[in-house]
């Protein structure tokens, strides 16, 4: 069977994480929503089995990322049946698909999560009707309730990383770990709940704790010393993590720097959080810099909700514990302390300024004494982003370059509604809904 992935128009709620990325790309446990997708329904990789139907503006940078998908294909859909998924479904655990013949229709909580189609259904897939395609679906093919759960907003991500984590760990399987690496580790709970791949590089006094939860280390990872990980948790290929409180439930992408107490958070890969501070609750993009100190809090002093402003606008999330979400190529400065549930766009720029900094900050923007403001210029933003990826060996392309000016058009409504904000409201100094850390 082959398998293609889809985004509704509800991937807009995942913002700022989707700005940058197809919706299947963001990571949740040890693999991405489209690996966990695929995995449930035994597909593997290459473009003969896989491909998707993305918003066309994301169609150039996802092919370039990702050659190994077919995208927008419509002699691919004719060539037969297929899978069609909903990249923000998360199939549950031991999902068994469905035997009966096509057409067949999944759901997830009363919504359609998945169908199994024939060509002459799946060529009328295009990526601005995809709710109608399965709503027409659905007027015609009796639904199947599977399971399963939506992703609906970024801190859904962030909740259900934990179990997602522990699913991974006995689903795909790796390296147990060897006796090398026991020999330079303190190892606090059971053995086989610890994975580390033989070229990891773990120092000595360093502590793993599976008490809670495994562990998996990736290929290449360097565990400097005096590094606590407690699991479940996920630390992914050639990360390396410097004198860091890893607690639980955490999953850190590829290419990732890292010190500091991280609890909780998901981190996409290649970015940096190499000092001290406090990541909790949260979801960091790619190619992020928190600078020194920057902490974030992911609770408020009166333990209410929090309200995340997506896109600007104050959102409920029904969730006591939640932190930041930022995206692709945002810097922070030294000291940076980030309120209770901030948004931050991509390509931003934001200096503290003693007090909680505002929790809006729309892409390419920056935040300048306290206040949402300007960003720096395109050209000035680029330059930054090619010496950051050339410090990794990789190459800040032109098809980025031409698509981050896109997105720049595409946030412009955000961004003025946001300096409008700033310039009619004076930021307070002291926020009483919101503690530093924890």
């Amino acid at each position: 069977m082959r398998l293609c992935f889809v985004e509704d128009l509800a991937v807009a709620g995942l913002e700022p994480l989707t700005l940058t990325r197809p919706v299947y790309d963001l990571r949740l446990g040890a693999v991405t929503l489209g690996d966990r997708i695929a995995r449930a329904f035994g597909i593997g990789p290459g473009p003969a089995r896989r491909s998707a139907i993305v918003r066309s503006v994301l169609e150039p940078i996802a092919r370039e990322r990702d050659p190994h998908t077919v995208l927008n294909d419509a002699d691919w859909l004719a060539q037969g049946p297929v899978v069609v998924a909903n990249g923000r479904w998360v199939p549950p655990k031991d999902f068994e698909p469905s035997t009966t013949a096509a057409p067949w229709l999944g759901l997830c909580n009363g919504r359609p999560a998945c169908a199994v189609v024939g060509p002459e259904r799946a060529v009328a897939l295009t990526s601005h009707r995809i709710d109608e395609w399965f709503d027409d679906l659905l007027a015609k093919v009796d639904g199947e309730e599977i399971g399963g759960h939506w992703i609906d907003r970024p801190w859904d991500l962030v909740a259900l990383n934990e179990q997602a984590i522990r699913e991974d760990f006995e689903a795909i399987g790796g390296d147990s770990v060897t006796n090398r690496h026991l020999q330079s580790m303190a190892l606090v709970g059971r053995s086989d709940q610890l994975r580390i791949h033989e070229s990891a590089r773990i120092d000595p006094y360093t502590v793993f704790d599976t008490t809670n939860g495994p562990i998996i280390v990736g290929k290449g990872v360097w565990v400097q010393p005096f590094t606590r990980i407690e699991g479940p948790c996920v630390i992914g290929a050639g990360t390396q993590l410097f004198r860091a409180n890893v607690r639980g439930a955490v999953t850190i992408g590829p290419v990732c720097r890292i010190g500091g107490e991280v609890e909780a958070s998901i981190i996409q890969g290649y970015s940096n959080k190499y000092h001290e501070g406090f990541l909790g609750h949260s979801y960091v993009g790619e190619w992020v810099n928190l600078g020194a100190i920057t902490s974030n809090s992911d609770l408020r002093n009166d333990y209410g909700e929090v309200e995340v402003p997506l896109q600007g606008d104050p959102v409920p999330t029904g969730q006591a514990k939640v932190g930041c979400f930022i995206g692709d190529h945002t810097r922070t400065g030294l000291g940076s302390m980030l309120n209770t549930g901030t948004s931050i766009g991509v390509m931003c720029n934001v200096l503290p300024a003693g007090w909680l900094l505002p929790k809006h900050v729309p892409s390419f923007s920056s935040v300048l004494w306290g206040k949402v403001a300007k960003g720096f210029e395109l050209e000035q933003m680029f330059e930054t982003a090619r010496i950051v990826k050339g410090r990794r060996g990789l190459e800040f392309t032109e098809t980025e370059e031409v698509f981050y000016r896109s997105l720049y058009d595409q946030t412009r409504l955000e961004r003025q509604r946001a300096f409008q904000k700033a310039q009619g409201h004076r930021t307070e100094p002291i926020r009483s809904t919101a503690i530093a850390a924890r």
